[in-house]
């Protein structure tokens, strides 16, 4: 099925590798990672970025696993920024040091997204499955030496919610523009641990209140953005902006999905960059039809009032919760399936840190 009426794409989130040094239990990259030899060249990035570029996009995350690992980051870099696509590296920090940070900015990189699991070491350590804390202090040194934009991105967790005002002190102490607080989306590795993850009602409402006050602090200071945890407000948040409305995912091998966690759809049989031009796929594509506007969609949501703002939620949530990619999203408090979720905020947990399953290394 064609469709040309929707809108063309403006973002490109690009997963250069899976591979990476930390092995963080809320990863929400696949279970099956990509293996090292699959994954695009630089010449096929560049071809990536010129037809993104010609559809419209105007920025770039460069992401993975850690793209640091990429030896051709340089190229990669150059070849957004040549096509006219602003660039920003999201990056664990390990492995960047000042003469491979210069060379990304010769080439082209515009800013840097640095993460961060937790203020102290040990218990970021616990979280990650490696030491990197060290390797995070000396990367926002550098770039804001370098003069880049600088933003932290934490991912919220029970393991580190008590941590919030530390961590918008850290941001703050490092120079950071913007504090992104996002309370873990339960894919991949996440959905894993979700039981070792998820926290419970009290705790989201302390965080809550604690987000508001230093949203008053900061102004003008720092720029901080709270992802709300829908399992626990029962409200359904808009897939992506909806299912390939406005941005679209390259994975490390090609795969071109509507957002990160689409892989995990047994039947999407989502197109590649090898086979297809992303003009094709994102107009053109079955997968990226498949769930766009609102035809697909079944009660209550076909009726619902909120269907043109929330897009009936979250597909690949859906699917993890019920099997079911065209249920309502369970998070949403009119869904049926509903008291899924609730049960699962409300379950009783052990206090302290997991037990976890930490992610697999990418291979060869």
């Amino acid at each position: 099925m064609t469709d040309r009426t929707c809108e063309p794409p403006w973002a490109l989130l690009a997963e250069l590798t899976h591979a990476c040094p930390l092995r963080c239990v809320y990863c929400s990259n696949p279970l099956e990672l990509t293996r090292r030899s699959a994954e695009l060249t630089a010449e096929e990035w560049a071809a990536v970025f010129r037809q993104a570029a010609g559809l419209g996009v105007v920025q770039t995350h460069l992401s993975g696993g850690e793209p640091l690992l990429r030896r051709d980051l340089d190229a990669i870099v150059a070849a957004a920024d040549g096509a006219g696509v602003h660039t920003q590296l999201v990056t664990s920090g390990s492995g960047l040091h000042a003469k491979r940070l210069a060379g990304l900015v010769a080439a082209g990189l515009r800013s840097v997204q640095l993460s961060v699991q937790h203020t102290d070491p040990v218990a970021a350590e616990r979280i990650a499955g490696a030491r990197a804390f060290g390797a995070k202090e000396r990367a926002a040194r550098l770039v804001k030496e370098a003069e880049l934009p600088l933003g932290v991105n934490v991912v919220l967790h029970r393991a580190n919610l008590e941590a919030l005002d530390d961590l918008v002190e850290l941001a703050l102490a490092w120079g950071a523009e913007r504090i992104e607080l996002a309370h873990t989306q339960f894919y991949g590795w996440a959905l894993r641990n979700r039981d070792a993850l998820l926290p419970g009602r009290d705790m989201i409402a302390d965080a809550r209140l604690r987000v508001e006050r230093w949203r008053d602090r900061l102004a003008g200071r720092m720029e901080l953005v709270w992802v709300v945890p829908d399992h626990v407000d029962g409200i359904a948040k808009p897939c992506m902006g909806g299912w390939g409305a406005v941005s679209l995912t390259v994975a490390p091998d090609g795969t071109v999905l509507p957002c990160p966690a689409a892989a995990t759809l047994p039947d999407l049989d989502a197109p590649g960059v090898r086979e297809h031009t992303l003009e094709w796929i994102w107009y053109e594509s079955p997968a990226f039809d498949r769930y766009r506007g609102e035809a697909w969609m079944r009660e209550p949501c076909r009726t619902c009032e909120l269907r043109t703002r929330d897009f009936g939620g979250c597909r690949c949530q859906a699917y993890a919760l019920t099997g079911d990619a065209t249920r309502t999203d369970p998070a949403c408090s009119r869904s049926p399936d509903h008291p899924l979720v609730r049960d699962l905020v409300d379950r009783p947990r052990a206090p302290g840190p997991g037990p976890y399953v930490h992610r697999a290394r990418a291979r060869p």
